[in-house]
């Protein structure tokens, strides 16, 4: 696949589906797709569909149009799923997937076998926006395409701090910048900005936190009580893990917290010396080489222990 444009010919129906509980770069790819469609392609019916995103992303336009159900069960032309590295991670929006005439996946994940008809995958790109703002002629892309394409990059690469940013990534960012985005205040309001609940379940998962492996791993867990505690949501605990990962001389940070289900939500970072990746691949999950996750349902002690042994084999 070189453009999007030749996936869209003669098409009439698309659905556009990214991961569960989606996060920046989830929902700025998938909108910048659907901002591009909607804009250059009038004729073709177009629909969205993601859980409902954190309010930081609600500014970015037609993000109100984005349907959080699946009830309906339209059969599509083409289905088109981004910063997803398997079906397994599309939620309730598989089915649109599974019965599509012609499937499309944009995505960065090493752990990302090809799954669709046609796929655009590239593990070094620092986002699945990255590869949107590639797919798009530059001269269609649109201010507010480049605010949703922008908003992705700055939540995946850190602002522009992690190992994934390249030459390439600062250079598009330049570009998107050109199209007259206010970039400062993206990401002052989306990366940055935290409410005050938000600051304190940070405070807590920093006091339950404890070292392993001589201080080579830093672990915490969040429970559905305390949550419950703070009034606050999965969505709501972003940048927690990232938050362990800048401590001195740890290679690699695991932060847990507890799903309604009674299983646990693993999120990995590491420093380089260890890929988390392979780590969460081998219990089910997936990711990058330095920014990884899974679901396990043992105690988040026993989970703790499982991946520090699993860590220690590569340190």
């Amino acid at each position: 696949m070189e453009n999007l444009a030749s996936q869209l010919e003669q098409v009439e129906t698309v659905a556009i589906a990214g991961h569960v509980r989606p996060d920046g770069d989830c929902v700025g790819s998938c909108l910048a797709t659907y901002n591009y469609i909607k804009t250059w392609y009038p004729n073709i019916e177009v629909d969205l569909y993601l859980e409902p995103i954190p309010n930081i992303f609600k500014f970015l336009k037609n993000a109100e149009k984005i349907k959080n159900n699946c009830d309906s069960n339209q059969v599509y032309d083409l289905c088109i799923v981004q910063d997803c590295g398997d079906t397994g991670r599309l939620g309730n929006a598989v089915k649109y997937f599974e019965t599509a005439k012609k499937t499309v996946c944009i995505d960065h994940h090493v752990s990302n076998a090809s799954f669709a008809d046609e796929n655009y995958i590239f593990p070094e790109a620092s986002s699945a926006s990255e590869l949107v703002f590639e797919l798009l002629e530059e001269e269609k892309i649109t201010k507010e395409v480049a605010e949703c394409i922008y908003v992705g990059m700055v939540h995946d690469t850190g602002v522009f701090q992690y190992s994934c940013t390249s030459a390439k990534t600062m250079n598009i960012a330049g570009k998107l910048m050109e199209k007259g985005i206010d970039f400062s205040k993206i990401v002052d309001e989306t990366f940055y900005t935290k409410t005050f609940e938000q600051n304190k379940i940070l405070g807590q998962a920093l006091l339950n936190s404890m070292l392993y492996l001589e201080g080579a791993c830093i672990a915490t867990t969040i429970s559905q009580k305390e949550m419950e505690h703070y009034h606050v949501l999965p969505k709501h605990l972003e940048g927690i893990v990232s938050q362990l990962r800048i401590t001195k001389d740890v290679e690699v940070a695991i932060f847990l917290y507890e799903n309604e289900d009674g299983t646990w939500k693993v999120s990995m970072r590491s420093n380089g010396k260890v890929d988390v990746a392979a780590i969460a691949m081998k219990h089910q999950g997936g990711g990058h080489v330095r920014a990884a996750g899974a679901t396990m349902s043992e105690t988040p002690e026993r989970i703790i222990s499982v991946l520090c042994e699993d860590i220690k084999e590569q340190l």
